[in-house]
């Protein structure tokens, strides 16, 4: 290309910028034209219509049954401790000798519930030692005739006579002792056990003089009264014989018995049952 060629492409161009200067500088903007700035569009929360509640079937709890939000834990109550009942207590008595006890015994019985009554038919001398020595004589199977602890009955036995040497026993024979079962079973239980309690060293000196140091007088009272409450009943009637002063029984097997069960079948079934039954009360208190 010639050199008048390329001026006239240069002069072309710097007149174009020219025009472009000129037109930049003289721009106006549209009258009535506003920019507006769109702000983003603001979250509205959504607002949810909460259904009317459905009327319940259900009844409204007891105000006792609204439970607190904040409870101490249940305490559980400890479980009492078991106490044993005390044995029954002896007061601090002091006691007299064994022989000049019998005022204290008399004295001793009055004060129990219906004592009264049975110490009157009772042995007024040497009462405990006589006591003792009857006691460990039915624990033998034993029954003394003479130093008895109560006095004697005064009653001959009622007999019928049936031939020469034989006879029958009444059986009013048995109220004879009527009025000893009875005192002896009024006594007031609880009251004798504790007299008994009390003198108990003065029956355990008198069981030592007849020759029992080493032995449980209580012991020898358990025996005595199983003794008694061991005897079986013999039905009557009892045909009796009398070679000398005493009756006998006329029947082999009931004169060999022991003279505990004799003494038994004298005292009637009734009495017996009534007998028995108080010694079983004493021996629960042994």
């Amino acid at each position: 290309m010639s050199k008048t060629g390329l001026w006239a492409i240069a002069a072309v161009a710097v007149l174009t910028l020219l025009y472009l200067v000129y037109l930049a500088a003289t721009f106006e903007a549209p009258a009535g034209t506003t920019t507006v700035a769109i702000p983003p569009p603001t979250l509205q929360p959504v607002v949810r219509e909460t259904p009317a509640p459905l009327p319940s079937t259900q009844l409204a709890p007891p105000p006792e049954s609204v439970t607190a939000t904040t409870s101490a834990p249940a305490t559980v109550a400890p479980k009492p401790a078991e106490v044993q009942a005390p044995a029954p207590v002896v007061a601090d008595i002091e006691l007299p000798s064994l022989g000049e006890s019998d005022n204290f015994i008399a004295n001793g019985l009055r004060a129990v519930q219906n004592g009264a009554t049975l110490l009157r038919l009772l042995t007024n001398e040497q009462m405990l030692r006589k006591f003792v020595v009857f006691v460990d004589n039915v624990s033998r199977g034993s029954f003394p005739q003479t130093g008895l602890p109560y006095r004697p009955i005064g009653q001959e036995m009622p007999v019928t006579n049936v031939d020469d040497n034989l006879y029958t026993m009444n059986s009013s024979a048995h109220n004879r002792f009527d009025q000893f079962v009875d005192a002896f079973v009024a006594l007031d239980t609880d009251q004798a056990m504790l007299l008994y309690r009390t003198v108990s060293p003065l029956l355990q000196q008198a069981y030592a003089e007849i020759g029992f140091r080493d032995v449980n007088f209580d012991d020898t009272l358990r025996t005595a009264i199983n003794r008694v409450l061991s005897v079986s009943e013999v039905p009557g009637p009892y045909q009796l014989v009398k070679p000398s002063v005493m009756f006998l029984y006329a029947d082999a097997s009931i004169e060999n018995l022991s003279a505990v069960n004799k003494q038994l079948i004298r005292l009637g079934p009734d009495n017996s049952a009534k007998v028995k039954t108080k010694l079983r009360q004493f021996l629960a208190q042994l």
